[in-house]
């Protein structure tokens, strides 16, 4: 045997060790540098936590990002740095003393190395520390041999591009890329924070796939078993994959304890499906799913729910929506809405809010959409599914089976001239009333004249509307017609000046528009779509007030609005908006809706809304119609709202139609600090005297993991009948999450509500 000194002794293996300090350098193997690169886990989304290195490195060592296995000829060479070295003159050697072996961006530390040249084997004992781009270790001891395999014991490891850590009784590395670990521990919180741990008999990682899987699995929360698996999948990496996922569970009066246990199918890159059996303790079983799919030109989503037998209604129940586009170039365009439930009362029995209730329809639409240059042309099929179980078979809408629109306008003379045309060709249908086809053309000259500060434009234009129909009553005109032209004058101005020692700009905007449209006896045709909109400061300068083209409005009217605005005078954002107007009517038009109330008034109600903010985190919007003559308002909204993150905001509103509902609203998302949330919503109406919809949430969130628990008191139908539930939402950050009804309620509940904002914790 060899002994250490200033002489130079060669293995036979050809490697070089240098006395005093001896430094080894093997001739770059190829086999050792891929075990090493196989220990690396691909790398995950980073987390918002502060993550103590679990190894101290000295200055100037860290290590550099690997991609993979280096080819040989690019290796470099390894580097052993120890106190002492004997070598035999069969090629074994024993290294100790502070043992350092480096090779590129990847170092092993140990009190002593053994390398067996029979077995081209290495072996580490005593304080091992190994130190990789994606994997860092400290182990009582270990083996690894040339051919890329390695094991070690009593291990403490982390993941630090995911990141992530645990401790191992062993851990085996293949030459494949595979690790393996026994009696293990695996968390995503960092060195110090034992929040939660998934604890495991044995857990394989393949670094290829991104992807681990577990035997006899126990999740453990604040160190209580909250969860037991006897085999679970979980990523490794940003790549999808194909398993089961965490159970989801919740409770409500109506349903009991709802029992979901997703499996989830990565069945190409462009397409998965999420298949989640369930047990509902007061109906039984069911299956929802999910499919998602993505090509270069279509995109698309199916969701369904099938609850065979339920017991409460004593059927088979369920529901299924399918979303789909196909963009066939840059100016042609396929769309597909359409949805349906097996029954009236499933929104009220899993809507899971008060927005179950108020669902009348269910819309099933095919479309095809054609841009040109200066034109639209758009193909139709529409059904309706009537949910709400009250509306008639005379009161439920028409199905337009189908229907062609057109759109366009072209300059004429230089651009002096604006010429348009709109057009419409329907075929609507129904089970119950008068069926048939309509056609509208409506062609149109308008003369723009426009300044700064200033514009007029005078218009005219010419409808005409037929009907060719059937199932009529008796004795009545089966291809009515109606045609009327339509003369309109549109005038505005603009005024600003500076404010503010001119940081601030105000406008002043007057704007007139005169309509005359004749009368056209109209009581005899048929109602297939029309209806009358709400009067609004949007509404107030439409030439037409009806929408749809079963009604022509007679008009000899004045619209008259006054908006201001308060602009910043650097970058034009606004302050404040305000507009007020009314219509003034030279004849009362005489043409009505079935149930409409005829106009004995000079002037109809005044419009005005508000619109403040954001300034300083505020927000404010007031809506309103008044009637003048009675001295009332017909209907009004009012909200303000103060938002200083995505994550903290507070609104407050108010509702009113009068004869219908008078709600007062109020909603919250306050971040009390970094770890803990409150939620809260009411919706009360001062009419009934009741709630309709409240709940109470509380959120406690560290870097690794978050909890949030919700109290729901909620309308759940049209009878009056509450339901109260129970949701519950529990992730572990950077494994997955258990979680109970719909993940998005809160955000459509408080009006501006963001859970994005991100909070970084110790």
């Amino acid at each position: 045997m060899g002994r250490p000194g200033r002489a130079h002794y060669r293995l036979a293996t050809g490697s070089l060790i240098t006395a005093t300090r001896p430094r080894v350098r093997f001739p770059s193997p190829s086999i050792l540098p891929a075990l090493l690169l196989a220990t690396t886990i691909a790398p995950a989304a980073a987390q918002e936590c502060r993550w103590p290195s679990l190894i101290d490195q000295p200055a100037g060592s860290e290590t550099a990002p690997a991609t993979g296995t280096e080819a040989a000829a690019g290796e470099p060479p390894f580097e052993i740095t120890s106190a002492g070295a004997e070598v035999s003159r069969a090629g074994d050697a024993s290294i100790s003393g502070d043992v350092v072996v480096r090779q590129g961006a990847r170092e092993l530390r140990a009190e002593s190395v053994a390398y067996e040249a029979a077995t081209e084997r290495f072996s580490v004992q005593g304080a091992v520390e190994y130190v990789a781009p994606d994997l860092r270790l400290k182990a009582g001891g270990g083996t690894w041999s040339t051919d890329g395999g390695g094991r070690f014991d009593d291990t403490e490891f982390e993941l630090p591009a995911r990141p992530a850590r645990g401790a191992a009784e062993t851990l085996a590395v293949s030459p494949d890329s595979r690790l393996s670990l026994r009696g293990v521990g695996y968390t995503t919180c960092p060195l110090g924070n034992e929040d939660w741990f998934l604890r495991a008999a044995a857990i394989d990682i393949d670094q290829r796939r991104q992807l681990g899987t577990g035997r006899n699995v126990r999740v453990e929360l604040k160190g209580v078993p909250i969860l037991y698996l006897p085999w679970l999948s979980f990523p490794v990496g940003s790549a999808r994959k194909s398993g089961f996922l965490f159970p989801s569970f919740g409770t409500s009066e109506k349903n009991g304890f709802d029992l979901g246990i997703p499996y989830y199918f990565n069945l190409a890159p462009q397409r998965d499906l999420v298949l989640t059996p369930r047990i509902l303790t007061s109906r039984g079983l069911g299956l929802d799913g999910r499919f998602r799919y993505l090509t270069t030109r279509s995109g698309g989503r199916l969701d369904f729910q099938f609850l065979p037998s339920d017991r409460e209604a004593d059927r088979d129940r369920s529901y299924a929506s399918f979303r789909h586009r196909t963009d066939f170039g840059p100016a042609l365009r396929l769309e597909v809405d359409a949805a349906h439930a097996s029954d009236g009362a499933w929104f009220e029995d899993f809507g899971l809010g008060p927005d179950g209730t108020t669902v009348m329809f269910l819309e099933r639409r095919l479309s095809l959409g054609w841009l040109g240059h200066g034109w639209r042309l758009d193909g139709r099929v529409q059904h309706f599914q009537t949910i709400d179980r009250t509306i008639t078979d005379a009161e439920r809408p028409y199905a337009r089976l189908p229907q062609l629109l057109f759109a366009g306008g072209w300059p004429l003379a230089g651009g002096a001239i604006a010429a348009g045309l709109e057009g419409e060709v329907v075929w609507f249908e129904r089970d119950t009333g008068v069926t048939g086809l309509r056609f509208d053309l409506a062609p149109r000259l308008a003369w723009p004249l426009r300044g700064a500060g200033w514009h007029v434009e005078p218009s005219a234009s010419w409808r005409y509307t037929g009907w060719e129909l059937e199932d009529a009553a008796p004795a009545t005109d089966a291809s009515p017609r109606r045609s009327a032209p339509m003369l309109a004058l549109d005038t505005g101005l603009v005024f600003e000046r500076t404010a503010h020692r001119g940081r601030l700009v105000q406008t002043m905007e007057p704007r007139l528009r005169y309509v005359w449209i004749p009368y056209r006896d109209q009581d005899g045709l048929p109602l297939f779509d029309t209806g009358l909109p709400d009067l609004d400061v949007l509404q107030l300068f439409r030439v037409n007030r009806y929408v749809g083209a079963d009604r022509l409005g007679d008009a000899n009217e004045l619209a008259v609005g006054l908006t201001t605005r308060l602009l910043n005078a650097g970058d034009g954002s606004r302050f404040l908006t305000a507009t007020i107007g009314q219509r003034f009517l030279f004849e009362r038009p005489r043409v009505r809706l079935p149930g409409e109330r005829p106009e004995t008034r000079h002037a109809s109600n005044l419009v005005g809304e508000i619109e403040a903010g954001p300034w300083r985190n505020w927000s404010v919007r007031v809506a309103m119609e008044w009637d003048r003559q009675a001295a009332n308002t017909v209907r009004g909204q009012a909200g303000i709202q103060y938002r200083p993150r995505a994550d903290t905001v507070v609104n407050v509103g108010y509702r009113y139609r009068e004869g219908l509902l008078e709600q007062w609203e109020s909603s919250a998302a306050w971040r009390l600090n970094p770890r803990w949330q409150l939620f809260a919503r009411q919706v009360w109406s001062l009419r009934s005297s009741h709630s309709i919809d409240r709940f109470a949430g509380i959120e406690y969130g560290s870097c690794c993991w978050r909890i949030r628990l919700v109290g729901r008191r909620y309308l759940s139908n049209r009878t009056g009948q509450q339901d109260t539930a129970v949701l519950l939402q529990l992730e572990l950050k950077g494994l997955s999450s258990v979680e109970s009804g719909d993940e998005t309620f809160l955000r459509r509940s408080i009006r501006g509500y963001s859970a994005d904002s991100i909070v970084s914790l110790p």
